[in-house]
């Protein structure tokens, strides 16, 4: 599997029946203070996340990481400030934003590809038509064999791949990501990674990844926001091409100290 956000995709049947890119939208923090009332977990944030990037978000625990992705989801309203998707207010949740967590929340009585099938029902999606999309989905994260298994019978990492088709199934505009990898051993958070550029290449979504790991931000984002207490400190290119072999170059490495540095690590 391509490690790079640049190969192209085959044209495989899978790959057309999950449907034309969709536009990515433009989500915008301006003076926010974010949290609960009485608890700001973060205050005058400005950021700017283009359509279409993928931005990862790091920072020691309890900084707001979660709280900044419950507010662009619109599970938690500003305390202060404005957030806009597209220029127009964000006011709650919409089907245009998907939220993936750590935890799959798979429904367990459901088989994999009928827990990929639920949004797109919701969605008014004819029956044949969303099974034909949700094998569609399956097969291309390589679990097309797998599509009447319950998910407890089937890996952590397996499920986080029907959690991501599930996301991307509805095509939403945006994708809000927190910590998804984060309970996976090394060698399967890996593969999701790798999984996740390649999977997202040529959907068009807007991605905000939250993480733990700085190594994981590097690789996964064209941007990197790195939160401190109570604060947005600083938003940092990352440099490319997306390869493995580039922790090595001396860019990444630069960015890598100057991450750490500022996150006091």
């Amino acid at each position: 599997m391509s490690t790079s956000s640049e190969s192209v995709l085959s044209a495989s049947p899978a790959a057309v029946a999950t449907g034309a890119p969709v536009r990515g939208t433009r989500l915008t923090l301006s003076g926010a203070r974010l949290g609960r009332p009485g608890a700001p977990a973060l205050d005058g944030v400005d950021l700017d996340i283009a359509p279409g990037e993928i931005l990862t978000v790091v920072g020691p625990s309890g900084c707001g990481k979660s709280t900044l992705l419950r507010t662009l989801a619109g599970l938690l309203p500003p305390l202060a400030g404005e957030i806009t998707q597209d220029g127009h207010p964000l006011n709650g949740p919409s089907a245009d934003r998907a939220l993936v967590f750590q935890e799959d929340a798979l429904l367990p009585w459901r088989t994999l590809r009928a827990n990929i099938e639920l949004p797109l029902a919701i969605r008014g999606v004819p029956r044949a038509q969303r099974r034909e999309q949700a094998q569609a989905w399956l097969e291309r994260v390589g679990l097309g064999t797998q599509a009447r298994q319950l998910p407890h019978r089937v890996s952590g990492g397996q499920r986080q791949r029907v959690q991501l088709a599930r996301a991307l199934a509805a095509r939403p505009r945006a994708v809000l990501m927190d910590e998804p990898f984060g309970a996976l051993d090394a060698q399967t958070r890996a593969g999701m990674q790798d999984l996740l550029v390649e999977v997202l290449h040529g959907t068009g979504a807007t991605v905000v990844f939250v993480t733990h790991d700085v190594d994981e931000a590097l690789f996964l984002g064209d941007r990197v926001a790195l939160l401190g207490a109570g604060g947005l400190v600083a938003v940092r290119d990352v440099p490319r091409p997306r390869e493995r072999g580039a922790h090595d170059d001396p860019a990444r490495l630069a960015l890598r100290r100057d991450v750490l540095t500022s996150l006091g690590t």
